[in-house]
Parts: C-alpha cells; sequence; structure tokens
C-alpha cells in the first residue's frame, strides 16, 4: 500500500469532507480513498472528435453549403534591389 499526504485543502473542501465521512460512518481517509476509487473505477468515454461532433449535427438537415470567394491572383513579389 501506499501512504499519501494531500497538503493545502481548503476549509471548506475539508468541512465537506469530514460532513460526508460522518454520514457514511467513517473516517475522512476512508471517505477520500472511496471518492478515488469510485471516480478511477471507470475509463473515462472517449468521445468523437470535434469534426466529427460537428459532422453528426449538420449531416441530418441536409450539410451547408459555404461559399468560396475567388481567390485573387499573387502579386509580383517586392524588388528591393533596384
Amino acid at each position: 500500500m501506499v501512504a499519501m499526504t494531500i497538503q493545502d485543502i481548503d476549509e471548506q473542501l475539508e468541512t465537506r469532507l469530514r460532513i460526508q465521512a460522518a454520514r457514511h460512518g467513517r473516517s475522512m481517509e476512508e471517505e477520500a480513498r472511496d471518492i478515488l476509487r469510485t471516480a478511477l473505477s471507470t475509463e473515462p468515454v472517449q468521445g468523437k472528435s470535434l469534426v466529427d461532433s460537428i459532422r453528426g449535427r449538420i449531416e441530418p438537415l441536409g450539410g451547408v453549403e459555404l461559399e468560396l470567394p475567388k481567390r485573387e491572383t499573387i502579386r509580383e513579389p517586392s524588388r528591393f534591389s533596384e
């Protein structure tokens, strides 16, 4: 087992932990262990990429046609040697 010290916990958080531990009939340390165990017991959900999420919302509506502006010709580069 690993021993762990958590420093700089603000008073409100410590109070909430103490009250929650008392409600569950256990020590603050046991409560903190249970909170960590619960929070880390499941793998994080891997969501779609932002592009896939946006596409999923737009495609059912028929998509979107964007009007692309005409490209201008590239201007001649400046000549500093003249």
